[in-house]
């Protein structure tokens, strides 16, 4: 007989609800570093809506040591209950029941940062999705709502800070010169939302008035060595409880608003109710340490767990397949907030590039799901960009579709309706459709289907009857379970533009009247839709899928000529973006076909004409112009052809980068010129804007052959006085082989080797290279005595981007890249299997490369999914690629 050992795969059609619920929780911890000591107090009934009798509790439970177990009081022998590695059950319960737990465990040791764990000598939780398990044994699944209250006891000197949920309700003095605090959450909330912190940390305080008056009191934890970078991070927070209010009428609930930074944190941040644990690349920056892109990263993140505190904590998700219920749409009010901030369209370009180069990929891949997943093995590795990101652009559809007013009346329904409840994405979508009078059906589609549509657009001018028809079919790829699928709702924005570059008004067949504004949004529901305007006296340019109102492949019959005139008359800002990148990658596919064929590269002119033009338009906001004139990534480009050719997508790119620095000639260093700072460093949208396009100069300069223009680099990297400038300054010498290279590094090092994120910032340097020698230099990095596998920051900079970030290095032909991958995925898994797991997507569209890559990616895959005992975020990950 044969044992299958393979990870169990849990199905959405299976969800049952829970048969017992725990309406209170008083959770003790005596805390330790090696031996924590967790005494949990629990009132327990049988819940009436569920359909299973059994009166077999089983709780959830990993890696811990069980002490004893109390029913109603009443002590019970081991002979009373079983515990495996996964769960403790006890066989005969009471409908309604006070369960009492002791549990030890070992933060020291826990080096996957789930649950309780050590990050630089302090206390901190990790719980979601399924790390409480770690902490206790408890029904750990989201619809499980439950009030907590948490006292916490530790030596007062070690740990002065006592941490949890809610509100501050009790603290004092023990013997032995120990002190506890005790903390009482007034909502009911999932276990995964449970938070602690202890730790020897500093205190930054503020305050808040609410819309309705309220006083709430804002607190910032940090370690003492950062209590100067947090004030950023404050006004941020600030920023978006004011946002939230104005736009959405939502006032937070608690008195208090905790946030706590550590260094050492899976993700990003969570949104723990009330007491928000952040990785301190999201909290802490000043611009001497923390660039432009740092400080707009940390105000989107701050915002977005801060957005949590309606949008998944007072509403909650029933099951994790309704994930995007909480991430996709918090992800979208995140957007809309940084949007207010830092202009609309420069944030929607910056989402699309994610979309892009992260999402359509996932998309086209062997771990395609849908944004509601069916099935998954390790909920960890659904932490996905298609729950997030393209779960934020179902939610945009949908503001799209029945537009801005009627979307925050449905927000609001939706949050009325199920507050303190754990809801589904159908529960969502039904309070939209209350609102607007609208069948969301065929909508719903979006969230039950993979794959990336692609959306064929046709058009044909009649000139004797004044006739313009836009002929759209769409499609879909088959993707792993889905060979067949439905047509998508897409709503496609659409204008048009005469001859000189102004809007035509727009009047479909068959509707009275003509739209007001210049864009119209066109609802293609079926395989394929015609759409005629009328009364258009001359041929004109479409302006398709404005705002990127679809995420969607678009493949439209568009001349190069007419994408120039587009880049540089669309009034939609967008769109003139995108054509731009749409005719460079026209370009680049043709200089890729000359590649294969033996040809001489030739850059076009009307190409290199139309971007000089548009980077040199003073009319235009210059973080759009800087935008504009940044090429399309090899990322991108790879994933427009059947079969990924890295080096060639390297070779034609850096082609295109050079030739058009020495056709932009002096522009490009007048512009670098009239861009430099005036005056000192601000955060003002304007003036990052200023230093963007500066340094995307630089980066032109450095990509021509004068030698006298590339020391603008060195004389950049020197004299900067904010750490924006000094990095663009270093990312340019580090591509380049100019002689103040490696003193350069040498010198940021000795600089910054004290600051851990400003170091993980000279580590990711170094893997990003374009030069030949990256991987010896990486593996070099690996034996450095500032690098450790058990920092994900740090193994994110090196690893991860030289994985994920520079292709060309990583698909080199001998596969070196794939070797090195693979040693640091098996190495990683025994210590934290999350991480390992996302290493290892770099390799999973091994299908889409030529022969011998395929080979080479293949056999690595194999040897990791072979191996005896890996996790099974690793498990998933190797053989779902492989399948």
């Amino acid at each position: 007989m044969t044992t299958d050992l393979s990870p169990k795969t849990i199905y959405r059609q299976d969800y049952q609800p829970p048969v017992f619920i725990i309406d209170q929780v008083d959770l003790t911890f005596d805390l330790a570093e090696e031996n924590t000591v967790v005494t949990a107090k629990m009132m327990i009934r049988r819940n009436p809506n569920s359909n299973q009798p059994s009166a077999t509790l089983v709780l959830d439970g990993r890696e811990l040591d069980l002490r004893s177990v109390s029913l109603d009081g009443r002590h019970l022998p081991a002979v009373d209950y079983q515990v495996d590695e996964e769960s403790l059950t006890i066989t005969k319960v009471p409908d309604a029941f006070e369960l009492q737990l002791v549990t030890h465990i070992n933060p020291r040791a826990n080096t996957a940062l789930e649950g309780l764990y050590l990050s630089s000598g302090n206390f901190c939780t990790q719980c979601e999705a399924e790390g409480f398990r770690k902490i206790t044994y408890y029904l750990d699944r989201p619809d499980v709502l439950s009030r907590f209250r948490t006292t916490i006891r530790a030596d007062r000197h070690r740990y002065p800070i006592l941490l949890s949920n809610g509100n501050l309700v009790d603290h004092g003095e023990l013997a032995d010169d120990r002190h506890f605090t005790t903390w009482e959450d007034p909502f009911n909330k999932p276990c995964y939302l449970f938070a602690l912190v202890a730790g020897n940390l500093v205190e930054i305080r503020d305050d808040f008035t609410t819309m309705s008056g309220r006083n709430i009191s804002l607190h910032i934890y940090v370690e003492a060595r950062n209590c100067q970078k947090c004030a950023h991070a404050m006004r941020s927070l600030e920023k978006a409880m004011r946002w939230d209010e104005e736009t959405y009428g939502l006032e937070y609930d608690l008195d208090r608003y905790m946030i706590v930074a550590v260094d050492d944190f899976n993700m990003g941040a969570m949104e723990n109710k009330g007491l928000n644990v952040f990785n301190s690349k999201y909290v802490l920056a000043e611009p001497e340490t923390a660039t432009d892109a740092d400080f707009q990263a940390i105000e989107g993140v701050i915002a977005h767990e801060y957005f949590h505190n309606w949008t998944g904590d007072r509403v909650t998700c029933r099951d994790w397949f309704q994930l995007s219920l909480k991430e996709g749409l918090t992800v979208f009010r995140d957007q809309e907030f940084s949007a207010s901030v830092i202009g609309r369209a420069v944030k929607r370009i910056e989402e699309v590039r994610i979309l892009r180069n992260a999402q359509f990929p996932e998309d086209r891949g062997p771990l395609a799901h849908p944004v509601r997943p069916d099935s998954y093995v390790e909920i960890n590795n659904f932490y996905t960009v298609t729950v997030y990101n393209k779960g934020a652009e179902v939610i945009r559809m949908i503001q799209t579709l029945i537009g801005p007013e009627l979307f925050r009346r449905g927000l609001r329904l939706y949050l009325q309706r199920h507050d303190g409840q754990a809801a589904t994405i159908e529960d969502f979508v039904a309070a939209m459709a209350e609102v607007s009078g609208r069948d969301f059906s065929i909508f719903r589609r979006w969230y039950s289907q993979a794959g990336t549509p692609e959306l064929k657009v046709r058009t044909v001018y009649d000139s004797r009857n004044k006739t313009f028809t836009i002929n759209l079919r769409q499609s879909c790829l088959p993707t792993p379970g889905q060979e067949k699928k439905e047509p998508f709702l897409l709503p496609v924005v659409v204008g048009l533009l005469d001859r000189q570059g102004q809007s035509l008004p727009l009047q479909l067949a068959g509707e009275a009247k003509p739209v007001a504004g210049d864009s119209l949004v066109l609802e293609c529901v079926k395989a394929e839709s015609s759409f005629q305007f009328i009364n258009v006296a001359s041929e004109p340019v479409l302006s398709c899928l404005r705002e990127f109102s679809a995420p969607v492949i678009l493949d439209i019959d568009c001349s190069d000529a007419d994408l120039a005139f587009l880049l540089a008359h669309d009034p939609d800002e967008f769109n003139r973006w995108e054509a731009g990148q749409q005719l460079a990658v026209k370009i680049m596919l043709r200089l890729l076909t000359d590649i294969e064929h033996g040809r001489e590269l030739v850059l076009d002119k009307i190409f290199s004409e139309a971007v000089i033009m548009a980077f040199t338009d003073e009319r235009v906001d210059p973080a759009l112009r800087s935008l504009t004139v940044t090429m399309p990534t090899e990322t991108y480009l790879g994933e427009q052809l059947e079969q990924i050719n890295p080096a060639a997508v390297h070779r034609v790119r850096e082609f295109v980068l050079r030739q058009l620095a020495l056709v932009g000639g002096e522009k490009w260093l007048e512009i670098y010129r009239q861009m430099a700072d005036e005056g000192s460093y601000s955060l003002d949208p304007a003036a990052m804007a200023r230093r963007q396009l500066k340094n995307v100069s630089l980066a032109y300069l450095m990509k021509g052959d004068d030698r006298e223009k590339q020391e603008l680099a060195v004389r950049q990297y020197r004299e900067a006085g904010n750490m924006t400038d000094v990095l663009a300054a270093l990312t340019c010498l580090a591509n380049s082989d100019h002689p103040q290279r490696q003193p350069s590094l040498d010198d940021f090092y000795r600089r910054w080797h004290h600051d851990p994120l400003v170091l993980d910032k000279w580590f990711a340097i170094q893997a990003a290279s374009s030069r030949p020698d990256t991987l010896g230099k990486v593996r070099e990095l690996l034996r450095h005595p500032d690098f450790t596998l058990d920092n994900p920051n740090r193994v994110r900079s090196l690893v991860g981007v030289f994985s994920q970030g520079n292709p060309a290095a990583f698909h080199a032909a001998d596969g070196g890249g794939y070797a090195f991958l693979s040693d640091q995925v098996l190495k990683l898994d025994s210590r934290n299997p999350q991480i390992a797991a996302r290493l290892l997507t770099a390799m999973t569209c091994w299908r889409r490369y030529d022969e011998s890559r395929r080979q080479l990616m293949r056999a690595q895959l194999e040897r990791i999914a072979n191996t005896t005992g890996i996790s099974k975020n690793v498990y998933e990950i190797s053989t779902k690629s492989l399948a």
